[in-house]
This record gives C-alpha cells, sequence and structure tokens, in this order.
C-alpha cells in the first residue's frame, strides 16, 4: 500500500489533496504534516513512496525541505505544490531534482496523473536497486586467502582508472567476478558492462558480434546492426576467453584501442566509442604468441595491468567459507532450510583437488545438498562428491 506524505500550512489544501488521493485509490496511506520542520522528522522516522511539499511554509519552507530529503531519501519522488507567486520557485525545485509541481488549487487530472507517474517511478528505482543488489550478490568474492586480497587491493587501486586489465587463471576461477568488479567500483559504473565469450562465438562471426555490421554485408545479414563495442559505449567491454579469438578480429581490436573507433563489417564509416576493455584468458597468451596464433603487440596493449586469479587449490583454506556461502545461496533458491555441513566433510572437500575451481566446488555443494542428509557428513561427501 504506497505511503504518501502532504506537507502542507494550510489545513484546507491538506484536506483537499487527502480527499483527492483517497477518492483516487482507498488503498493509499495519508499522512499529513502542517510545516517543513515535521514533515522532515517524519521522513527521518519512516518510509513514504510519495512526498508533497508546500514552498512557503514556517519553521521550514519546501526548499529546505527538498534538500533534506534529497540527502535522507533520494528515491523518493517529491512534488511541490506552489502558490501563483512560487511559479519561478516551482522551477528551480525541479532543477534541485524535485518530481513535479502542482498549482494552487490543484487541477484533479493533471494531479492524478503526477500521483501515477511518481509512484511509477519510485517503483522502478526500488527494482532497480534490488536487482543491482542481486546482481552484486552474485559477483560477490568469497574468501580471506592471502591470494585473494591481494587482488582485491589491485582492484580497488584499478578500478577508478581506465587502464585496461588482462585476467588470467584456470577456468571456473572467478575470472568474471574480477571482471564486474572493476566495472561496479570503476566511474564508468553507470553505464553498460558487456560481456563477450569469444570461446562461443564462432570465428566467421566474432567480428559481426564486436563491431556490429551493415545490412547487405554477408547473406544474413538483413538489416544494420550495432556490435559489442557499440553496446558498451560509456562503459566497458569484457572480452571473456580472449586467447581463442581469430587473428583477424585480434587485428581489428587492436585498431578499436588504439583509435577508439570501429568499422562496422561491409563498412567503411568510422564510429567513435568510448569503451574501457577488459579481457580474461586461461591460455598462457606468451605461449600463444610464440606459436603465431596471438598478437604481441594486441597482448601488449590489454595487458597494462596483470591481474592473475589463483585456482581453488591454492586457496584452500577458503573453502569453508565458500561451503557456506554456496549452501545459503542454494537453499534461497530452492526454498528450503540451509544445510549445515560437518566439520569433517568439510575438512575432507578440502582436501580435493578441484581442477574445476569454483565452479565445481559449487556443483558439488548443490549435489550434496540435493542428495544427503539433513546435515552433510563425510560419508556423504565419499559417496556423492564424485571425486576419487
Amino acid at each position: 500500500m504506497p505511503k504518501i506524505l502532504i506537507v502542507e500550512d494550510e489545513s484546507a489544501i491538506r484536506r483537499v489533496l487527502s480527499k483527492i488521493l483517497m477518492e483516487e485509490n482507498p488503498s493509499y496511506q495519508i499522512f499529513e504534516a502542517e510545516d517543513g520542520q515535521k514533515g522532515h522528522q517524519m521522513v527521518r522516522d519512516q518510509e513514504f513512496d510519495l512526498i508533497f511539499s508546500d514552498i512557503k511554509m514556517p519553521a521550514m519552507d519546501g526548499m529546505e525541505l527538498l534538500a533534506a530529503i534529497r540527502e535522507l531519501r533520494p528515491e523518493i519522488p517529491v512534488v511541490m505544490i506552489s502558490g501563483h507567486g512560487d511559479l519561478e520557485l516551482a522551477v528551480n525545485a525541479m532543477r534541485l531534482g524535485a518530481f513535479d509541481y502542482i498549482s494552487k488549487p490543484p487541477d484533479l487530472n493533471r494531479l492524478l496523473h503526477t500521483v501515477r507517474q511518481a509512484l511509477d517511478k519510485k517503483e522502478l528505482v526500488v527494482e532497480n536497486k534490488r536487482l543491482k543488489k542481486k546482481v552484486a550478490e552474485q559477483h560477490q568474492m568469497i574468501g580471506g586467502a592471502q591470494a585473494l586480497k591481494h587482488i582485491q587491493d589491485m582492484i580497488e587501486k584499478v578500478a577508478p582508472t581506465d587502464a585496461r586489465v588482462l585476467i588470467t587463471g584456470p577456468n571456473g576461477s572467478g575470472k568474471e567476478l574480477v571482471a564486474n568488479a572493476l566495472h561496479t567500483q570503476s566511474l564508468r559504473s553507470s553505464g553498460p558492462l558487456v560481456e563477450v565469450n569469444c570461446a562461443a562465438i564462432p570465428g566467421e562471426l566474432i567480428e559481426s558480434a564486436l563491431f556490429g555490421h551493415v545490412k547487405g554485408a554477408f547473406t544474413s545479414a538483413i538489416k544494420d546492426k550495432a556490435g559489442r563495442f557499440e553496446a558498451a559505449n560509456g562503459g566497458t567491454l569484457f572480452l571473456d576467453e580472449i586467447g581463442d579469438m581469430s587473428l583477424p578480429a585480434q587485428a581489428k581490436v587492436l585498431r578499436a584501442l588504439q583509435e577508439q573507433k570501429i568499422q562496422r563489417v561491409g563498412s567503411d564509416k568510422d564510429i567513435k566509442v568510448d569503451v574501457r576493455v577488459l579481457a580474461a584468458t586461461n591460455k598462457n597468451l606468451l605461449n600463444e604468441i610464440s606459436e603465431g596464433r596471438f598478437r604481441e603487440d594486441l597482448y601488449h596493449r590489454l595487458a597494462v595491468i596483470l591481474i592473475e586469479v589463483p585456482s581453488l587449490t591454492e586457496r584452500k583454506e577458503d573453502i569453508p567459507l565458500l561451503i557456506t556461502y554456496f549452501a545459503q545461496k542454494i537453499a534461497q533458491e530452492q526454498g528450503t532450510a540451509v544445510k549445515k555441513f560437518e566439520k569433517e566433510a568439510i575438512e575432507a572437500l578440502q582436501l580435493y583437488p578441484w581442477t574445476g575451481n569454483i565452479r565445481e566446488l559449487r556443483n558439488v555443494v548443490e549435489r550434496l545438498i540435493i542428495l544427503g542428509g539433513s546435515e552433510i557428513t563425510s560419508n556423504d561427501v565419499q559417496a556423492y562428491a564424485g571425486k576419487q
């Protein structure tokens, strides 16, 4: 049920607004404050979905209240109520972050339209925050091993810059988590993070995927299409498994990095792009260079900063934390109670080689939770972990 606060020193205006809102939707919870100071206190004490505020009030005027709300609860839309002589102030309030302004006496249709828009916006802001929190949780870097702390320190230093980063490490070790952390802690975090798995795209399609194409460039190009570089404009492009990229595509990526511009397949028109490039690979690119499969000049463009993600066997002290984390996540996903792991079960899992790294550990934890008893024992590990 949406909660709406009306801050207005004229009781007649408060009554009119309350009556209009309740007739529009009886489920609205309407709260009133006779001045800005009381309104400010109410905003401090509880959550609201929408606030109406008069501009000229005793104790604390509407402009001061707006500034205080923007600091306390920036997600709440604030609609200013203005008298005829307050229109210039109302326009200034819009510049300071007010959602809209309503003139006195309020027009019914305009008022209800503004209420619907403001509540829709609040819902979108809240949903966006929820999704961002969910994404952040999915990309948490769990553990306290020294090797992981070193990576986190590097991310803290490197993320605010535009330096290109090459992330290396075995499959399943969490290279994508490092890329996500670099983006979310960067000055580009409000922009897109676009991931390209170079190993999953056939060699003949990788250039189109990265740079886009124009209609008629090849048989199936029935219309112009933007590529991942354009999609990542203003944000970050993450080239995962770049060691699997074809040499012709490498040459085009090199040009894009050097000149900050691209050409769509089938076009000779340059398109400027503002993209930070992160890359990752499980291959030894220096060996790939010596074998003629990777361009040395591209390697040096990408590897301004090198971050090496350790295998799970190099950070076995993090396995208990990871098991607890995965057990909680799996229980949340399945809507079940969290299963505990006996100390002996955890110790047994710490002895495994984990060639599939964190990804493999997550799968084994899920298997044990599904097939094991109410508490996971070392016998469950021996029976279901699938290791010798």
